[in-house]
């Protein structure tokens, strides 16, 4: 009899239909809720996507799995997790969206669970798992309708415990890359130890999920630069770890990312699903899709009853070649973004793993550093500015000035009523840079904005900072640091930019999710952080409350 490897994932969620990923350890047919697909093969691994239809609005329906006419989940003996709901999305009620980013995944149990100054492989706890456990003692009207995976859902250069026996038990870790993951098979390891913990497994089948890869769902610094792509380009095990991170992503993340029409019209997840091995398919697909941005597009749009959430790809797209032409996202995927961000709705949610705004501090810094890589210090400036930018990490949206002008530009259009009706708030959910914050962006007198425009940071879910990496983001946040950046920055020819912000928090350290609730022109935000209870029991604390508009 197949067996589930892993899942079900409630994926895409409307308000008539919602998507039902799983992986299998064989080929069979997979029914939810009376509607059933065939799985696809990718080499020796088995996947199916189930599409769901005829569910009424803000309905909460319970759902099992079969495969081949058989139950397969829920589990068969007695479990302490409630059922696997599809909870349906209703123009009139509220929506409640959990964000976050940066999730390593290990054990719950000691060692894993101290901290990183007492062990090396201390994470403290999971809040993802600390979710779980919460929602398990909640009514369902207070879960999330919607998680929102910002990026680093795997470490590819910073495997798991299980994923890192896998690799010494199949190849020399001698050679490079090591311990790191290698080729597609890694991958799909380093998805089940991430995906296949009891808390975590049921989480992701009853709460709707959305994704976007990170630098380390791939490697550190991935795509920082040109002088970054051609370094890795030319080692000899580059090719197959890329071809096996873009085929795992679109497997594991982006096709659960779409709608049952969106995915009927992708021509590649037809050509794949119908093949009698997909893996040549996607293995081919993946290398373009490393060697050119065109013909891929990793951003995409759900519509959240009156909400609309646009996903930007921050991290595949860019066009990093040439230091004096940088841009975040290709010209394609631009087009594509500035065609869904449109006013008529009550809240734009623009989701990128990458933040739009850092601290000013900081934000200063990345854009001097960036002129000074295309050459306004000269040469050997320019070849210092590079070493910088890889050790620093300088390449978020600030980095790419054409872009960061581009977006808040859009972001100004949006919100002073230049495409449709302004939305009550414009909030743009980001993680990577392992501290939550809040910051509250003005724009020039006379812009004529009325939508309340926010930049909110959730990260990590499971990878917090050392003290010393702490000390150093307060520092980065503080005001001396902001008039320090300003004047570098000047100095190098960048001019100030378009829009101000403030933040309008402390940086919160811990691991920690947040949650952005929306019911009608309302908007309210929520940050927790992880605590150990009594007997040591995960669960979450608030740290922050509130209102947006």
């Amino acid at each position: 009899m197949p067996q589930l490897l892993l899942g079900p994932l409630l994926r895409y969620v409307g308000e008539h239909e919602a998507t039902v990923w799983v992986e299998t350890d064989a080929p069979c047919e997979v029914e939810v809720l009376g509607a059933a697909a065939r799985t696809f093969r990718i080499g020796t691994h088995h996947y199916a996507l189930v599409f769901v239809d005829g569910l009424r609005p803000g309905s909460t329906t319970p759902y099992e799995v079969a495969l081949d006419g058989e139950r397969a989940w829920p589990p068969a003996a007695p479990g302490v997790w409630p059922p696997s709901l599809i909870r349906t999305l209703d123009k009139e009620s509220a929506i409640r969206v959990a964000f976050g980013s940066c999730r390593v995944a290990a054990p719950h149990h000691h060692p894993f669970s101290q901290r990183k100054d007492k062990h090396p492989q201390g994470r403290e706890t999971d809040a993802l798992y600390a979710l779980a456990l919460q929602m398990r003692e909640q009514p369902v009207e207070r879960w999330p309708h919607l998680l929102l995976l910002l990026g680093d859902q795997v470490y590819a250069d910073e495997t798991s415990p299980g994923t890192h026996n896998f690799i010494r038990a199949r190849r020399d870790i001698g050679e490079p890359p090591g311990t790191q993951v290698a080729d597609f098979e890694e991958y799909t390891r380093l998805y089940y130890d991430s995906w296949q913990d009891p808390a975590i497994r049921w989480l992701l089948s009853t709460v709707s999920s959305a994704m976007i890869f990170d630098d380390h769902d791939v490697h550190d610094d991935w795509n920082t630069s040109g002088a970054w792509l051609r370094e890795y380009r030319a080692k000899p095990w580059w090719d197959e770890r890329i071809v096996g991170a873009f085929s795992s992503y679109w497997l594991y993340q982006h096709i659960g990312n779409l709608s049952p029409r969106e995915l009927e019209d992708d021509e590649l997840f037809c050509e794949v699903r119908d093949a009698e091995d997909g893996k040549p398919i996607l293995d081919a697909f993946s290398l373009r899709a490393d060697r050119q941005n065109a013909g891929s597009r990793w951003s995409y749009c759900r519509d959240l009853g009156r909400s609309r959430l646009i996903m930007l790809d921050s991290r595949a797209g860019r066009i990093v070649e040439d230091d004096r032409a940088r841009t975040m996202v290709d010209p394609g995927e631009w087009s594509y973004i500035e065609e869904h961000a449109n006013g008529d709705f009550d809240h734009l949610l623009l989701g990128t793993s990458l933040p739009f705004l850092l601290a000013p501090g900081m934000h200063h810094l990345e854009a001097w550093n960036e002129a000074v890589c295309a050459g306004a210090w000269g040469r050997p400036a320019a070849r210092l500015g590079e070493r910088m930018r890889q050790g620093l990490d300088l390449e978020h949206w600030a980095a790419f000035e054409r872009s960061f002008r581009d977006l808040a530009g859009l972001v100004e259009a949006v919100g002073a009523g230049r495409r449709g009706e302004p939305p009550a708030t414009i909030v743009a959910l980001s993680g990577d840079v392992h501290h939550a914050y809040l910051a509250e962006v003005a724009f020039r007198r006379g812009a004529g904005v009325r939508s309340s425009v926010y930049q909110a940071v959730c990260s990590p879910f499971r990878n917090p900072l050392d003290e010393h990496e702490k000390r150093a983001i307060r520092a980065a946040t503080s005001r001396p640091a902001a008039a320090l950046g300003r004047a570098l920055a000047r100095s190098a020819g960048v001019p100030d930019p378009p829009i101000r912000w403030r933040l309008c928090t402390k940086p919160f350290f811990d691991n920690q999710v947040a949650t952005i609730e929306l019911h009608g022109r309302s908007a309210s935000l929520r940050v927790d952080k992880t605590v150990l209870g009594d007997s040591n029991v995960a669960r979450l604390e608030c740290v922050l409350e509130r209102d947006l508009a």
